[in-house]
């Protein structure tokens, strides 16, 4: 594995920064967020190297974008492999209080063009806070490349003075959806307790456990 140390100048930090926690999610097994910073740090060296001119810091440039690309690739390789034999799993720790989670950096890896219908249980879409992240996470998936049509909700219902707002929430955040050619389906349940997420593509299904994602 290559050192992340690049002996480069400053304007190359950026790079550095991110390799770096590349290098530690690597030595981490966490391979799928290390894979990223991977290619995230391999752009920004290709950056440098666009605006080198001394040629003996180009070849060293060279080679250590050579062997971050050797290592990404073979992290690629291993994921594909893991994900054909079933057995990849990915399970990811929000820190309490920790950022620069976003849902965009969540779950863009799934949101292919092949994506078409998006089914989510969650009993917590309630208040104000609640409605506003679920309709952040609809506005991301109308954004994203996938092609959804149908967004199905199941929820439970506020029994309590909070009942109108919930309602009037999700009424407003599906005649948004509506008129971007997207349906929300609406359900609730008294019964359901965690949260799940389920995207349904073209020719597979992949299901996901949350905690916490929308509170």
């Amino acid at each position: 594995m290559a050192k992340s140390g690049l002996g480069l100048d400053a304007g190359s930090s950026a790079a550095i920064t991110v390799l770096k926690r590349a290098v530690e999610l690597d030595s981490e097994s966490r391979y799928q967020p290390a894979l990223v910073c991977y290619q995230e740090g391999i752009d920004l060296l290709l950056q440098v190297l666009k605006g080198t001119k001394d040629d003996t810091k180009k070849d060293n440039l060279r080679k250590k974008i050579t062997g971050y690309m050797d290592r990404a690739e073979n992290i690629k390789k291993y994921l594909d492999q893991e994900k054909e034999d079933g057995k990849y799993h990915k399970q990811i720790k929000i820190d309490e209080n920790a950022t620069g989670f976003s849902y965009e950096s969540l779950f863009q890896e799934y949101l292919s063009e092949t994506v078409t219908e998006v089914w989510i249980e969650d009993p917590y879409i309630r208040y104000i806070h609640q409605l506003y992240n679920f309709l952040r996470f609809c506005e991301m998936l109308i954004k994203r490349p996938c092609k959804v049509k149908t967004i199905h909700l199941l929820t439970s219902l506020d029994e309590g003075g909070g009942k109108e707002q919930q309602i009037s929430g999700l009424k407003e955040i599906k005649e948004s959806l509506k008129s971007h050619g997207v349906l929300l389906e609406l359900e609730y349940s008294s019964s359901i307790h965690d949260r799940e997420i389920r995207l349904v593509y073209s020719d597979i299904l992949i299901f996901m456990q949350l905690k916490n994602t929308f509170i």
